[in-house]
């Protein structure tokens, strides 16, 4: 199956890299500078898995279809990134959205159909550096994906030894849907309390009230998915908790680092979304309502420099 990777960032050069080294019939849609660069040093990736640097191809614009397109994009750029892939997109092509949250699932079923889209999330904690190399922080790499509809299940199935390649130990789930929204929960809580606080999780526990707060966050995090026909499993919500309060810990969101760099942010996708689900609901949601704001207000100031 030849395999579409839109982007070469932390996460699509990582999982793309992964699957490229493995012999995966893999093509990079990228911006004429990665190209030139990935063209000139390879895809290099540091990583407590194992480093490497391997050549890849890579094409600046899809003009003919592959089998699947996994789709790596940051939500605000969602809509210039659905233009892109689109000449890659055939009747029979599987695309496989890498982002994090939900929001984006309308805009791709829209574009595409949702018999052309897949669900999928990772999990990686990483970052491109500004020499074009990719930094993975732990030995985490997941991968899991599956189908949103019947009729996507053969061909998720026939992918699944493909992914192997990349030597991450892919997950084919037929309850991504479950696993999104626990991941969704997590990424939210997570952002939502070191952006808030500007600080990991750990500085944030020595706090008087940073575990109480980490709970608010989450709490509200799993009423949302509740409302929306997908509460938490115990065994979820439970690592999630841990994750969140764990003492001395350096784990923060990738958000923070984008705030901490005076980046754009997916606080809308994240925060917003939350937000808007938690109203719809009637569902009281102060701590993500307090995380979205001081991100809207970051934003506007970032704006305006």
């Amino acid at each position: 199956m030849r395999l579409l990777v839109l982007g070469a960032g932390a996460i699509g050069g990582y999982f793309g890299g992964r699957l490229a080294a493995g012999g995966a019939d893999v093509t990079f849609l990228v911006r004429p500078a990665r190209a030139k660069l990935l063209a000139k040093n390879g895809l290099r990736i540091e990583s407590p898995v194992g480093d490497g640097a391997t050549k890849v191809k890579t094409v600046t614009e899809a003009r003919e279809t592959f089998d699947a397109v996994l789709l790596s994009c940051k939500a605000y750029d969602l809509a210039s990134a659905i233009d892109a892939i689109s000449p890659a997109v055939g009747p029979d092509t599987l695309v496989i959205p890498l982002l994090n949250g939900a929001r984006h699932y309308d805009d791709l079923d829209a574009r595409f159909g949702c018999a052309r889209v897949a669900g999928g999330l990772v999990q990686m904690p990483g970052q491109l550096r500004p020499d074009g190399s990719i930094l993975h922080f732990s030995t985490m790499q997941r991968f899991v994906y599956g189908p949103r509809e019947p009729a996507q299940k053969d061909v998720c199935e026939r992918l699944l030894p493909v992914l192997e390649l990349g030597g991450f130990a892919p997950v084919l789930t037929d309850e991504i849907d479950q696993a999104m929204w626990e991941k969704y929960l997590f990424i939210a809580a997570l952002a939502g309390l070191t952006c808030l606080m500007r600080a990991p999780i750990g500085a944030i526990m020595t706090a008087a009230d940073g575990r109480s707060i980490a709970i608010g966050f989450i709490d509200e995090c799993a009423a949302i998915a509740t409302a929306a026909g997908h509460a938490p499993r115990a065994d979820a919500l439970s690592e999630t908790r841990e994750l969140l309060t764990k003492e001395g810990s350096a784990h923060t969101a990738s958000m923070l680092r984008d705030l901490r760099e005076g980046g754009r942010t997916e606080h809308d996708h994240i925060f917003g979304d939350m937000v808007l689900r938690a109203r719809a609901a009637g569902i009281a949601a102060p701590y993500l309502t307090l995380a979205l704001a001081h991100m809207q207000a970051y934003e506007a100031l970032r704006s305006d420099a």
